[in-house]
């Protein structure tokens, strides 16, 4: 039994580091922008004296970057250091998860293996149409909370049900809306685990659905709800067809759909093969899929209740997409891999090596593991690393509204790596405003004044300082005349106006 133990750690340990190596690690990427600024914000209060409300007020309905300044507080580690440590547990917590619920649903020890295999190799699978990945290639609430809500799948598995309850809020507080996600889950997971699977069927068309209809109007909320959108944030939304579902292409509706019908089929094969828990977990995901993506379509379908579409109802998928990779990989491993070297072999080179590829393809300018430390050759973070060293506190920057979708940048935040304050950006601080209306007017003001970056001179930076105190930019190299230049590198430098 020791053995047994130490040879599955063993084996999680180094699905973890696979994991890992392939996803990649890049702090301070897309969301980490907004995540990790606030983190460092709250360790050092002096910071960002001139932009925190694009990442504090959404930072309202988190306890991520509280409980991060605490942790790196309490314990002395660097938040760099703090940030890895605590992905890689993430990432070993939902691989652990995944293998007891695989317990759970399979005998088969080699279905176990191959459904944990597929999870570690797809977590940077993308979701649909949602602009998601099963998980982030950077520490993100949603990580966490997703370890946290496949905690409490397993305890209903093995019917701890307080257990599970319990797992969920620090989930709740971490990521609202993904903790809503994995509740819900929950629930019909419940519901499938209490009746006879055809019975809960049966009722659910009946009594049970007809209670929750009856119930929606006590929780639903009013208010700002039907209040009138703000114009700018409605055209903020026109440019993320993400968050408008039916705006979405035809394969990404196939990428919603087909699932659940993948889930129905296996519920009713399990069924029928007398697989009696493994077909009440995929239909507790069916049913789950299916609430889900009625209540997305009712929520983006009907005008007046545009100010739902922050909600972002449709990232239920990232649970379905999760639980079909694992429950996708046992399957593979029970009826194709089976005991063969070979085809295991084959397995894990394809997809690991097939995911790996991508994510060099997505982010080929800079290291694929962006360790505490480590050199970079990227010249945007060699960049914000000297920003970081050599300006004080309260510089404000502009670096042009689309400086993330530059060649080379890679979608790296200025915030949360230079540590500075920066003149809004038309991609991710338009995001923001996509979430909080209340900033669309001074977001669309700065995004304004940067338009034609590439052709300013001395006088439009000069504007910049007198009309919103920016006194610090980074342009391309060699810079534009007139300006005083600190640093540079062979593509950009940093410098001031006079």
């Amino acid at each position: 039994m020791q053995g047994s133990r130490k040879r599955i750690g063993l084996l999680l340990v180094a699905f973890t580091a696979i994991a890992f190596g392939v996803m990649g690690y890049h702090p301070g990427l897309e969301d980490d922008g907004l995540y990790l600024t606030a983190v460092k914000s709250k360790l050092n209060p002096a910071l960002y004296p001139h932009d925190a409300p694009f990442f504090r007020i959404q930072m309202q309905a988190t306890l991520f970057d509280t409980g991060m300044g605490w942790f790196v507080r309490s314990t002395g580690i660097p938040v760099e250091w703090a940030e890895l440590l605590w992905q890689l547990a993430s990432i070993a917590t939902i691989l652990v998860c995944c293998f007891v619920i695989a317990r759970r649903l399979f005998q088969e020890e080699r279905a176990q293996w191959a459904g944990v295999a597929t999870v570690a190799a797809m977590l940077t699978l993308p979701v649909a149409g949602t602009a998601l990945n099963i998980a982030d290639q950077h520490l993100h609430p949603r990580n966490v909370a997703t370890a946290l809500i496949l905690l409490a799948v397993a305890r209903i598995l093995a019917g701890k049900r307080w257990q599970a309850a319990a797992l969920l809020v620090p989930a709740f507080l971490l990521h609202p809306l993904m903790a809503a996600m994995g509740i819900s889950f929950c629930f019909f997971l419940t519901m499938a685990m209490l009746d006879p699977v055809h019975p809960w069927v049966d009722s659910w068309s009946g009594g049970r659905a007809g209670g929750v209809r009856s119930s929606l109007p006590g929780v639903a909320p009013l208010g700002w709800v039907f209040s009138a959108p703000n114009p700018i944030w409605r055209r903020v939304l026109d440019d993320r067809p993400y968050l408008l579902l039916f705006r979405w292409q035809w394969y990404e509706w196939l990428g919603a759909l087909a699932p659940l019908f993948l889930f129905w089929l296996l519920w009713r094969v399990a069924r029928k093969r007398g697989q009696t828990l493994l077909a009440r977990f995929a239909l507790a995901v069916f049913a789950y899929g299916v609430f889900h993506q009625a209540l997305a379509m009712v929520m983006l379908g009907i005008p007046s209740l545009i100010r739902l579409t922050a909600l972002q109802p449709m990232r239920y998928l990232q649970l379905v997409y999760l639980f079909m990779a694992l429950l996708g990989g046992c399957l593979m491993g029970q009826f194709l891999l089976k005991a063969s070297v070979g085809r295991w072999a084959l397995f894990l080179l394809a997809i690991n090596g097939s995911m790996f590829v991508v994510q060099r393809q997505m982010f080929c300018s800079s290291e694929h593991l962006e360790l505490p430390g480590r050199p970079t050759a990227n010249a945007w973070l060699q960049t914000f690393a000297w920003i970081r060293q050599n300006t004080p506190p309260d510089a404000y920057f502009a670096l042009g509204a689309r400086y993330l979708a530059a060649p080379g940048e890679d979608y790296h935040g200025f915030r949360a790596l230079a540590e500075r304050s920066q003149l809004a950006d038309a991609i991710k601080d338009g995001a923001v405003v996509g979430m909080v209306p209340s900033l669309a007017e001074t977001w669309q003001r700065q995004v304004k004044a940067q338009d034609g970056w590439a052709r300013f001179k001395l006088g439009d930076f000069e504007r910049l300082k007198a009309e919103f105190g920016v006194d610090w930019v980074v342009v391309s190299y060699p810079p534009p005349a007139g300006l005083v230049c600190r640093w540079h590198n062979g593509a950009l430098s940093v410098c001031q106006t006079p």
